[in-house]
């Protein structure tokens, strides 16, 4: 598929939020309620952009792909289990339109994650996915991201990944 990618701007917190509430919604269709429902919001959007890289994939003129990379550690990671770097950056809140899935958008962004990493510069990208079956734990495996260990954080199930850049 051919994408373009690009760092969100103010102007497209709405279509981010739509995104975000698609893809959720997706998920709590296919496998009920959980942690990953939710109605994301412009301001929330707005908000991720002041302390965050947000990612966008675009097919054409629509946003079809999006993840955030923080310097940041979110309040869901004990950096205990993950291998010692200088500096982290961590990937969170990583969607894409539930009707393209499964055609190669998610692992391009990830790629593009990889790249900035790379040049922010960073030492490793850290993650959490939902140990569930609406989790996304076996699409970072199978990108390369190594599982470091599986928690219970405030009633949720969750595997650490981290991808070690060298």
């Amino acid at each position: 598929m051919n994408l373009s990618f690009a760092l969100a701007t103010p102007a497209e917190a709405l279509e981010l939020a739509a995104l975000h509430t698609a893809a959720s919604a997706d998920l709590s269709r296919r496998y009920g309620q959980g942690s990953w429902s939710h109605v994301a919001s412009e301001k929330g959007v707005l908000l991720s952009l002041r302390y965050a890289q947000v990612l966008i994939a675009r097919k054409g003129k629509t946003i079809v792909g999006t993840l955030r990379l923080a310097n940041k550690k979110p309040w869901a990671i004990d950096v205990t289990y993950f291998t010692p770097v200088k500096k982290a950056i961590y990937l969170t809140g990583m969607a894409v339109d539930p009707r393209l899935q499964r055609q190669g958008i998610g692992r391009q962004l990830l790629q593009q994650a990889v790249a900035r990493a790379r040049a922010w510069p960073a030492d490793a990208i850290r993650l959490d996915a939902f140990n569930a079956d609406a989790g996304a734990g076996g699409f970072y495996a199978s990108c390369g991201f190594r599982e470091v260990a599986r928690i219970v954080y405030k009633n949720d199930p969750l595997i650490y990944f981290e991808l070690v850049l060298s």
